[in-house]
């Protein structure tokens, strides 16, 4: 049985957008720095969008970033995002009788299990993941409607808030 990477892939593809928010990062970027296709980045990241994680912009100096900062993006929103997954269970095509009733204790066992699964990643941000790893997670850059960087350029960031005495 192969091991699903899309999750794992997609949380390394936000933290790394995370690291730098307002940087635009290009499908192809992105694959390079994961070491993986382009066109699997695309895919993960078209759901990502569509659950409101992400925000692309096309042409010339496009890419994608996050559309809101780490701190509120929780581990359960991305696995959602990437829509039904068979990780702890998989479709049945044949049974018999007694089959049919062991699929369903065995079923139901394995969706309880997920939903501890779920309640665990929501309690766990984006942003924890990274301060995990030893990284971190920069401030979000501007709102949409100003002037967004070009290219994979990465704009100067505001000098950090002077420490009160």
């Amino acid at each position: 049985m192969a091991a699903n990477l899309r999750f794992s892939t997609a949380m390394e593809a936000l933290v790394l957008m995370a690291t730098e928010p307002a940087r635009y990062r290009t499908s192809q970027a992105l694959a390079l720095a994961l070491a993986t296709n382009p066109v699997v980045v695309r895919r993960l990241l078209a759901s990502l969008s569509r659950a409101g994680l992400v925000a692309s912009t096309k042409g010339p100096g496009g890419g994608t970033r996050l559309t809101r900062p780490a701190k509120q993006i929780s581990l359960r929103a991305v696995y959602r995002a990437l829509g039904p997954t068979e990780l702890l269970h998989r479709p049945v095509k044949h049974e018999s009788g007694g089959e049919k009733e062991v699929r369903k204790a065995v079923h139901a066992a394995l969706r309880k299990a997920e939903k501890s699964f779920e309640q665990e990643l929501d309690a766990i941000t984006l942003n924890q993941v990274i301060k995990r790893a030893g990284l971190k997670a920069a401030k979000p850059g501007p709102p949409d409607g100003e002037k967004k960087p070009s290219g994979d350029s990465v704009p100067p960031l505001p000098p950090p808030p002077a420490a009160s005495s």
